[in-house]
Parts: structure tokens; C-alpha cells; sequence
């Protein structure tokens, strides 16, 4: 007999986080967090999340109306559907709401946990199975203070939990961004790999004044230096050939991903799940950049533990995830949710094995930090 969706949940989690996160667009001190659970007529219930950056900062949706939504429009709508038929759920949804990528994320991902649970196999089976069984992960460097960054990254190094740093920059001028850059590279030595993330904070013009400066300090990586509509302006950038760009904010799903391959405006694609509007638009998106001879990157909206793991399980599935990942949401989190947090050693994040995600939550820290 096929089970149907019986109950959608909602709360927004208010956690701090164990420093300011400054970047161009928002300084953080807490990350708020969506969580959705969907519970089905079989006894199953499927977790999943939704974060943005910094409220409105970073894009049209925030806690509050992912949450709204969730419970007006999402709810009411796939409440009596199959929880089993998830490509006809999600062309319901797509077709009944517009936009809400991240909600959409949340509702895909806690059905797909459901799913799995309920044949007894991890996720990542959904989508072929693992290639490896842990990923790398970027640590972000974010405090704004030279000195603390230092400090940040010799901390990893030395308990071998990163290896890979991201710098966020953009706030200051790009000059002062370099010397910044610089003494962290002279710091960690030349065998780390520093990559930078301007989140559309510099101008075209200052970009190709400054990328043969990021180069000669060692940055390996510029990360969506200027506006996301700019798209001729990425062009001109990567035809440039000096440090390889990335695009993040451009790229919102398969479609950006299309235009973006087509007209030859990034070396590298930041993958979101959240982003992308979920799992499945994700791994579509992953397609188009593979097609392309695009690299990929694992990037985060700083996610909790719930949706960090959802895409690491779909990162695993890769054949090749050149740039790694930058997975490391929850440990900016100064506390966790899930009954046993996730295994981050030896510079990677490993990947559970048990059924659906393989997590399970903590449900008195979940009342604790749920906004009242």
C-alpha cells in the first residue's frame, strides 16, 4: 500500500555561532534554521532544512518567509500526495509555486530522507551510491582580524581538521585585501591551498586591476568577485586566464548553469543544494558543468548539520569533485542538534552510512534553540 504525506512541520532554530562570520554582504553572529519535518502514513518521518545568509542579505528568501510558505502553500498541497512518487511531487510543487528555491530544498530533502529510510539505504544510493566515502572540506577564514585568521588556520592545521582555506574578502579595499591575503599565505606556508570569496564585492574594473595580485600571493581560486548579473563582466574574467573563477551567486539553478557554460563565464561551479532549488536541480546542475567540462565545487549557504550532510551525500556520488567542498556549516554553529554530530577528521567530512541521511536529532537542543 503506498504511503502519503500526513503531517509538515516547521520551526525556526536561532543557534550562535563561535565568532562574527563578516563577509561583503552580512556580518553573522547566529544562524537561523528552518527545519522541516514530514512525517508519512507509514510511521516515517524525513528531516530537512532550509538557511539563509544573514536574513535578506544574501537573497529573496529568509527563515521567516520559508517558514510562512512552508505552512500556507507547501503544506496544504502535498499533505494526502504520495510520499513515494517524488518526481510527480516535485513537478506538482514546481508547477503549483514559483521560485522558493530553498524551501523547496527543505521539503525535496526531508522527502527524500523519508524515502530512503523506508528502503532501508543511505541517500547517496538514491543518486547511484558513493564514489568515496569522505569529502574534503574548505575552512572559511572570516573574522576580518589578519591575526585571528592566522590563529583560525594554524588551529585546523594542527588538529588536521582543514587544510583548505577560503578567504572572505571585499569588505576593505582591494589593497588591503591583498596584504591580508598575504600574510595568511606566508603564515600557513605554500603547501595549503587559499582560494577567496568577494561575494560580488568588488567592480569589474578592480577585478582585472587586482587578479594578477591575488595570483603572485598564491590565491587558487576567485570566487564570484563581481555582481551576479554581470554576466559579460565573468566572461571577461575567465577568458582572462590568470586565476580561475568561480561562479556562486550566478548561479541559481540549471538554467543560470546553461547560460553560464554556453557563454564560457566561469572555470568552476559552486554547487548549492539550497541554491539550486534542491537535490535533484542540483545534481542537473552537476550535469550541465560535467557536459561543459566545467570543475565543480561543494559550496554551503552555511548550513546546519541536516542540510550539510544532505549534500555531502550527493557530493559522494562524483566521479570528480576537483575543488572539494566547503561543508563546514555547522562547526561555525556553537552548538548541535543532532544527537551524535558529524565526523569531521583528518581535513574531511565522512559520510554516514545508516538509512536516509543517517542522523538523527537531539530533540531537547531542537526546543532549546527553537524561536519562541
Amino acid at each position: 500500500m503506498d504511503a502519503t504525506i500526513v503531517e509538515v512541520n516547521t520551526r525556526i532554530l536561532d543557534i550562535p555561532t563561535i565568532r562574527p562570520h563578516k563577509m561583503s554582504v552580512a556580518t553573522m553572529h547566529c544562524q537561523s534554521i528552518v527545519l522541516v519535518r514530514i512525517k508519512t502514513s507509514d510511521g516515517i518521518e524525513g528531516i530537512g532544512e532550509a538557511t539563509t545568509i544573514g536574513g535578506l542579505n544574501y537573497g529573496g528568501e529568509s527563515p521567516e518567509s520559508i517558514k510562512t510558505n512552508i505552512d500556507s502553500y507547501f503544506a496544504p498541497l502535498i499533505i494526502g500526495q504520495s510520499a513515494t512518487k517524488l518526481a510527480a511531487l516535485r513537478k506538482l510543487i514546481n508547477k503549483t509555486i514559483k521560485d522558493n528555491r530553498f524551501a523547496k530544498c527543505a521539503i525535496e530533502t526531508a522527502l527524500y530522507d523519508a524515502y530512503a529510510k523506508r528502503l532501508g539505504v543511505p541517500l547517496n544510493a538514491l543518486f547511484g551510491g558513493v564514489v568515496a566515502n569522505e569529502i574534503g572540506v574548505a575552512w572559511t577564514l572570516a573574522s576580518g582580524d589578519t591575526q585571528k585568521d592566522i590563529a583560525e588556520a594554524e588551529q585546523m592545521l594542527e588538529t588536521r581538521r582543514h587544510n583548505i582555506f577560503k578567504l572572505k574578502i571585499g569588505m576593505r579595499s582591494p589593497k588591503d585585501d591583498i596584504k591580508h591575503i598575504a600574510a595568511i599565505r606566508k603564515a600557513v606556508g605554500d603547501d595549503v591551498s587559499i582560494r577567496v570569496d568577494i561575494n560580488q564585492g568588488w567592480s569589474e574594473t578592480q577585478t582585472v586591476q587586482n587578479l594578477r595580485a591575488l595570483a603572485d600571493v598564491g590565491v587558487e581560486l576567485v570566487e564570484q568577485p563581481i555582481h551576479e548579473k554581470n554576466l559579460a563582466g565573468m566572461q571577461r574574467l575567465t577568458a582572462l586566464g590568470i586565476v580561475p573563477i568561480m561562479a556562486d551567486e550566478s548561479l541559481k539553478g540549471p538554467e543560470d548553469g546553461f547560460t553560464l557554460a554556453s557563454q564560457h563565464c566561469a572555470n568552476v561551479f559552486a554547487i548549492k543544494i539550497e541554491q539550486a532549488g534542491g537535490l535533484q536541480h542540483a545534481r542537473d546542475l552537476i550535469g550541465i558543468a560535467q557536459a561543459a567540462d566545467i570543475a565543480l565545487y561543494g559550496g554551503t549557504m552555511l548550513e546546519g548539520s541536516i542540510a550539510t550532510i544532505a549534500a555531502a551525500h550527493l557530493f559522494s556520488t562524483l566521479n570528480n569533485l576537483e575543488w572539494g567542498t566547503e561543508l563546514f556549516g555547522p562547526l561555525l554553529l556553537k552548538d548541535e542538534i543532532l544527537a551524535t554530530p558529524l565526523d569531521y577528521s583528518d581535513f574531511t567530512l565522512k559520510i554516514p552510512t545508516g538509512p536516509g541521511l543517517g542522523i538523527s536529532l537531539d530533540d531537547d537542543k531542537v526546543s532549546f534553540y527553537t524561536r519562541k
